[in-house]
């Protein structure tokens, strides 16, 4: 998977948000998003 550059535009997604619902790029449509997450959180060591 290519790097994603600053400021560009976001691709077509589809994940779990904290309370187990699907969420999807559509349904932030007109607001900014910020994602983050911990790439070695479920990983040992």
């Amino acid at each position: 998977m290519a790097v994603i550059e600053v400021g560009a535009q976001a691709p077509a997604f589809e994940m779990t948000n904290q309370d187990g619902k699907a969420v999807t790029l559509d349904d932030f449509t007109g607001r900014y998003v910020l994602m983050w997450w911990y790439p070695k959180a479920d990983t040992p060591g």
